[in-house]
């Protein structure tokens, strides 16, 4: 509310120094001299409206931050005019510059406001249900995490949760930028803000009000516009010294005229033009114009920068490397073949649906559903250890158990080369091996396939100027090559049977060649996403993991986000180079028109002020940018991912193996990394 009032304060007096300019031009030019009574009280109104708030933020920079700013370079060259017999231009320069300050202060906070929106899709209420059963309307701020809370048809969800309960469609376009209902059943999350379509849907808490998406939305975003980026940093280091330079400059030039025989009134008056046309507010302004606002026009669409440093960067990027499971493909894998050694292939699925039920990785969700669909009740398994990059071992009545790939396998002693699995091993699909300590039970192949807006992404990055794109998988390199070649990807840019300290390495030999941003879920490629360039955490809406593990955040699974969001910081760089060229240029034709010609203190306002709105117009064109309604033509597919933390792994592979994959928690096989 308070930058609201100040925006108020701030434009009733622009107008009052607008009014001021009309009463004393009237009293000037009407009239044959009739109105000559308003010209002293419309100065009078102009050099108070305009001039007091401008020295009184130019005194304060200068005591508080020991800062002379271009406030005191618009009001000492003011007060130069008055002093040489011009007050009109004086007060012309102050009603433009409060002008164009203050729609400079609603433009920019047009930008910041965008995502604060977010704040108002908060239900004010929720139906948190009772011990007994029953149901009470409580404030939604009263929620905690563990309250179970019940979802009518049209209400919005009051706090981020678990479906506990039924299912439909619940409409998050506010938060991850989906234009399609996303199914929910039991099981899938939903956020706080989003809108349940239809269907009475039970929801147990998981975050409260201060910790949900929305609100780690609004701090992410309100941090990323804190933090400057290296042009902004610049143009501030800048403006603050050429604001030095300026009034020094002008001081001498004053000296220099009167050298050169001008009279008092007349050198007065050009070190005043002068002041006004070499002030620095077009270069300082133009770049967060376009940064904020390109930060909120991503944020409207789904994709959150962590600062103007990520957007700039984004831009330079020549290479993308990519995660594949959970990335470029889907995720939602399915158990395509079981291989029991000993026959019984009942038992063999549930033990292995047993030991994966302690699992949060995509794969074993689908070993899961295949036991289920099979009517098989998973086995009890007890102390399990997840083993990154590798899989997971365990303990049931019988002994130790395990379950992962390869180079779980292989630590265990038991040997994969079982004629029985030859066939499943040549295959390009995921295999999941079980075993008892160096005794090898059997397999299961798993089979994912890559994201329908995985492909055109792909192809539009490329467009948009990428050099190369590399995949980078935990997977076996058939089952790697397959999902590469349904990509479009080159056999040396698909890099196979790596584990997570691999594709750091991997990640920090790109990164030696060029600019490398690098896409993962956030959660198990913590380490590759912070070694790149540029890290972007794929479908982090509700994952606080995610979100503060990258310096990007797409909340949604939708791919050709991000190529949208390339592609706005690649406009956005193009921008401030037009803007910070228009201004030095502008900026340099007024100051040779100052020193050489005669160049009129008016026409001096006019150029300054003018260049400052229009770079600031110019910047905020990308507050319409189209990542939003471009993400909408695609609707989405399946269900929203939320990863589960997972560590690195520090294990080597095992001797021969090429190093170049991606692995995820729990089995280690090929595709179980953290794509």
């Amino acid at each position: 509310m308070k930058r609201f009032l100040f925006f108020d304060l701030s434009l009733a007096l622009s107008l009052a120094a607008v009014l001021g300019l009309a009463l004393a031009a009237a009293g000037l030019w009407l009239g044959d001299g009739r109105f000559g009574f308003l010209v002293a009280p419309g100065l009078a109104l102009v050099y108070l409206a305009g001039g007091v708030p401008a020295a009184t933020r130019a005194l304060g920079s200068l005591w508080r931050e020991h800062v002379l700013d271009i406030d005191l370079l618009m009001v000492v060259a003011a007060l130069a005019a008055a002093a040489v017999g011009a007050p009109f231009e004086g007060a012309v320069l102050l009603t433009l510059f409060s002008l164009s300050s203050t729609l400079e202060k609603r433009a920019l906070g047009r930008a910041r406001r965008a995502i604060e929106a977010l704040m108002a899709l908060r239900p004010e209420t929720a139906l948190r249900r009772g011990p007994e059963g029953t149901v009470a309307e409580v404030p939604a701020a009263d929620l905690v995490a563990g309250d179970a809370v019940v979802l009518r048809p049209g209400a919005r969800v009051p706090a981020d949760g678990v479906v506990a309960q039924g299912r439909g469609g619940v409409d998050e376009a506010h938060i991850t930028g989906e234009s399609m209902p996303v199914s929910k059943a039991p099981g899938d999350p939903v956020f706080e803000g989003t809108v349940n379509l239809d269907g009475v849907l039970d929801v147990t808490v998981t975050h409260g009000v201060g910790d949900s998406t929305i609100a780690r939305m609004i701090r992410l975003v309100t941090e990323a516009q804190a933090a400057k980026a290296p042009y902004e940093r610049f143009s501030t280091w800048f403006g603050q010294r050429y604001t030095i330079a300026v009034l020094v400059g002008a001081a001498l030039a004053f000296a220099a005229f009167r050298w050169l025989g001008h009279d008092w009134d007349g050198a007065l008056y050009k070190a005043a033009t002068l002041l006004v046309a070499a002030s620095p507010c077009a270069i300082v302004i133009s770049v967060p114009a376009a940064i904020l606002s390109a930060l909120s026009a991503a944020a409207r669409g789904g994709v959150l920068f962590k600062g103007g440093a990520a957007l700039e960067m984004l831009a330079a990027v020549e290479t993308f490397a990519f995660d594949k499971t959970g990335t470029l493909t889907t995720g939602r894998a399915t158990v395509t073949q079981v291989v029991a050694l000993d026959g019984d292939e009942a038992g063999f699925l549930s033990r292995l649906a047993g030991i994966e039920a302690q699992s949060e990785h995509h794969i074993a969700g689908a070993i899961r559903r295949a036991a289920k669909a099979r009517g098989i009740t998973p086995a009890p398994v007890a102390d399990t250890v997840n083993r990154p990059g590798k899989g997971i071992v365990g303990t049931d009545p019988t002994g130790e158990i395990w379950a992962g790939n390869p180079y779980l396998a292989a630590e265990m002693g038991a040997d994969i080369g079982h004629p029985a699995l030859a066939a499943l091993d040549a295959g390009a699909q995921t295999l999941v091996y079980l075993g008892r300590g160096p005794q090898l039970l059997g397999a299961v192949t798993v089979a994912d396939e890559a994201r329908a807006s995985a492909a055109p992404a792909l192809a539009a990055l490329r467009a948009g100027g990428v050099g190369r794109i590399v995949m980078m998988t935990g997977d076996r390199p058939p089952v790697a090559l397959r999902i590469g070649a349904e990509l479009g990807l080159r056999p040396e840019d698909t890099h196979a049977a790596m584990l997570p300290d691999d594709k750091v390495r991997a990640v920090a030999a790109l990164a030696d060649r060029g600019r490398l941003a690098f896409v993962g879920d956030g959660v198990n490629d913590a380490a590759a996403l912070a070694r790149a360039d540029v890290g972007i955490a794929m479908g982090a809406a509700g994952s606080e993991v995610a979100l503060q593990a990258a310096d990007v955040a797409l909340l949604s699974e939708d791919l050709e986000r991000l190529a949208h969001a390339h592609r706005l910081s690649r406009r956005t760089a193009r921008i401030i180079r037009q803007n910070l060229t228009f201004a030095l240029g502008a900026m340099i034709l007024l100051v040779t028109g100052g020193l050489f010609f005669d160049l009129p203190l008016p026409l001096a306002v006019i150029g300054h002020e003018g260049g400052t709105v229009l770079v600031v117009l110019n910047g905020l064109r990308l507050l319409s940018d189209p990542i939003r309604q471009a993400g909408e033509k695609q609707a989405p597919r399946g269900r929203p991912l939320a990863p589960a933390p997972q560590a690195p792994a520090t294990a080597k592979p095992p001797a021969g193996r090429r190093v170049q994959e991606d692995q995820r928690p729990e089995f280690g096989k090929a595709e179980v990394t953290p794509e």
